[in-house]
């Protein structure tokens, strides 16, 4: 099974609370070079999925395309690689957090949790309580984006929390390769749901980093996608 990058639009969509700034620096350096066409639609935080299926659909309208994301972004990259076959080429996932529906899954948990803060504390309390307890990459990252998806932030969050990722069921059937990126050491994004999905899916493969590895310099992250996808596609 061969993958051809040059000429193709690659979809690439955020997690939850991250924003396209984030994903088109960790994606563009390594799929620029092999002549993909990155496009990193901006989240719709009141419409989250929506905005991101629409984003897709829209894409497609010019021929098959590349997908994939960070978190939230990969479920439904994947789910609609699924729901569209032949119209993507292949599938970039990068920190997949759960399979199936939510229930308990660490990155769910958080993210209620979040909701609720900037509910009931407000956005500038919530960021710095957010910042006490993170490293400063991610505080960075996240205080920048959270601020550009606010009022409508918590919306986006709950509505990730609901968002039911495609089954191992499912991903038995998809029939183009991924690329999966977990990370060993991210309590949100287990690394065991990476390991499920390569399981799963007739042809993926896996590559794993650490916080520490990619936090400073996302392009770690999307490089290591791209290489897990070329050995899938091999």
């Amino acid at each position: 099974m061969s993958i051809t990058f040059r000429g193709v639009t690659a979809v690439l969509l955020p997690g939850t609370g991250s924003d396209d700034d984030y994903v088109y620096r960790a994606f563009a350096g390594p799929l620029h070079p092999v002549g993909t066409v990155v496009a990193t639609p901006a989240p719709q935080p009141a419409r989250l999925v929506a905005g991101y299926l629409e984003a897709l659909d829209d894409a497609a309208r010019n021929g098959p395309i590349l997908v994939g994301g960070v978190s939230i972004g990969a479920a439904v990259t994947l789910a609609w690689a699924l729901a569209h076959p032949g119209h993507a080429v292949a599938v970039l996932a990068a920190l997949p957090a759960w399979s199936g529906a939510a229930h308990e899954a660490p990155a769910a948990l958080s993210a209620r949790h979040t909701a609720h803060q900037l509910r009931t504390e407000g956005l500038v309390a919530t960021t710095a309580q957010m910042r006490a307890s993170s490293p400063a990459w991610l505080a960075d990252e996240l205080a920048r984006s959270w601020l550009g998806q606010w009022p409508e932030l918590p919306d986006a969050m709950e509505e990730a929390v609901g968002y039911v990722a495609p089954s191992v069921a499912e991903l038995e059937r998809l029939s183009v390769p991924m690329g999966v990126v977990g990370a060993t050491d991210d309590p949100i994004h287990p690394l065991e749901v990476a390991v499920e999905w390569v399981a799963a899916a007739p042809h993926a493969a896996l590559r794993t980093v650490s916080l520490d590895d990619f936090g400073p310099n996302p392009e770690v992250l999307g490089s290591a996608c791209v290489e897990a996808l070329i050995e899938a596609a091999d």
